[in-house]
């Protein structure tokens, strides 16, 4: 099982590939779709995967995808399970496992911890019975006055780890995913303060997972950019980011790690794509040992989504934004996008 696990953890992160994150939870679907006047139906939400997931060319730019319980047990209008769908455009399923944030006890103020771990090892085999090959764990760390504290870090780093090695042995590669947020009110959240967070929460998290014995080229680390906060007020470019994003990891990510896949965490379309690039500039540059792609929800899905707009009549154009947004990461997943490509909408879907 072992270099099997590997192997897929690998083709997560292939050359000029990444993850759709489609996983949002009913609740989190719902809100996207009520600005749009999109019917709020489990019928609505299936249309809607499924306009993404039958895209042309999907399996061309997207690895795999992260599907929520509702999605993975659901058909296209073919008979076929989502599943098979995407496993018929080499598109790997994977599967979101924890259940949501909790206040964490005798936490700092506004501090959550991610649950999920009871009943996991049966959730685990149930989701490899209908086909998932991966899954995805988030935690969130907020940066405030006094936060995060080493307990909020410690504690969800050893949530993700257990995690992590309930999914291996269960045969699924884990995504573990600690997310620095960056969308707080506190002013004091610059780059450096995101720097301080990172290289903190990366440490514990390596260091929880060796503990519990996790393989760690049989995983995929999905972190978020080194970024300052929304409301920081900081103007940084994507170069500043860029190498304070690869200087964390070269500092705490070991090197057998089997791929990196970055989140979006609230940044624009374009933005997550230029700094995608930048990072894998300088990763190149610094002959950084990982894949470094993207597992972008939002970042991918928000055109796509616009332009559907609940209507069949739509689907294809929607289909083409998605996949004009999934080449342009998949580009900067090599170092090779430019600005200049959004003036293309290059490919022509047949």
């Amino acid at each position: 099982m072992s270099s099997q696990l590997a192997a897929t953890a690998k083709a997560m992160v292939a050359p000029g590939k990444g993850i759709l994150a489609a996983d949002e939870s009913t609740g989190t679907a719902n809100k996207r779709f009520a600005p749009l006047n999109i019917e709020q139906t489990e019928e609505k939400r299936r249309q809607y995967r499924q306009m993404l997931f039958t895209a042309p060319h999907f399996g061309d730019y997207i690895s795999g995808v992260i599907l929520y319980d509702e999605t993975i047990r659901q058909s296209a209008d073919d008979g076929r399970t989502f599943v098979k769908v995407l496993q018929d455009d080499n598109s790997l399923p994977g599967i979101k496992l924890d259940t949501g944030t909790k206040p964490l006890a005798l936490g700092g103020p506004g501090e959550l911890v991610t649950e999920g771990l009871d009943g996991l090892a049966k959730r685990v085999e149930e989701y490899v019975a209908l086909g998932a090959k991966f899954a995805k764990w988030r935690a969130v760390i907020a940066i405030d006055d006094g936060i995060p504290t080493d307990a909020l870090l410690l504690a969800n780093a050893h949530a993700l780890a257990r995690y992590a090695a309930i999914c291996q042995a269960g045969g699924l590669v884990p995504i573990v995913e600690p997310e620095v947020l960056c969308d707080g009110e506190h002013s004091k959240h610059s780059i450096e303060k995101s720097f301080e967070v990172h290289e903190r929460a990366l440490r514990i998290q390596f260091e929880q997972l060796a503990a519990l014995n996790v393989r760690f080229e049989e995983m995929v680390l999905k972190p978020s950019f080194v970024i300052p906060g929304q409301k920081s007020g900081q103007k940084v470019s994507a170069q500043e980011i860029a190498d304070a994003t690869v200087t964390v990891l070269l500092r705490w990510v070991p090197a057998s790690v089997g791929g990196v896949a970055f989140l979006s965490g609230g940044q624009g379309d374009e933005e997550a794509t230029i700094n995608l690039n930048e990072v894998n500039v300088i990763a190149q540059q610094r002959r950084a040992p990982w894949n470094l792609t993207f597992s972008y929800g939002r970042a991918l899905q928000h055109p796509s989504l616009t332009k559907w707009n609940g209507s069949a009549d739509n689907v294809k154009a929607a289909q083409a934004e998605l996949i004009h947004r999934a080449k342009a990461n998949g580009l900067a997943s090599l170092g090779k996008y430019t600005p200049d490509f959004e003036k293309e909408k290059s490919l022509v879907l047949t």
